[in-house]
């Protein structure tokens, strides 16, 4: 199944909306995204890509701001706190 960048966005912006001012983690919208028992790991660079093209998500990894597309390793994703 193709998810198309889109719906990634949107599901995106509802995850972070709905748990703000908390975080969220990017393989949520990846699991969100595939039907149960659809492998979901295959998502994930094009769920950061995308999150990292959002105004208005933040992407930090150990609190620290960080670019979504280029870390390396575990990050959040939050709603900024101005949007």
């Amino acid at each position: 199944m193709i998810i198309d960048e889109r719906r990634i966005a949107e599901e995106v912006l509802r995850l972070t909306r709905a748990r703000a001012p908390k975080t969220i983690c990017p393989s949520e919208v990846a699991r969100a995204l595939r039907p149960e028992g659809e492998a979901w790991r295959d998502l994930m660079p094009e769920v950061r890509r995308v999150a990292a093209a959002l105004p208005g998500i933040v992407a930090t990894q150990g609190g620290q701001p960080v670019d979504a597309a280029a870390a390396r390793g575990p990050i959040r994703l939050s709603c900024d706190a101005a949007d």
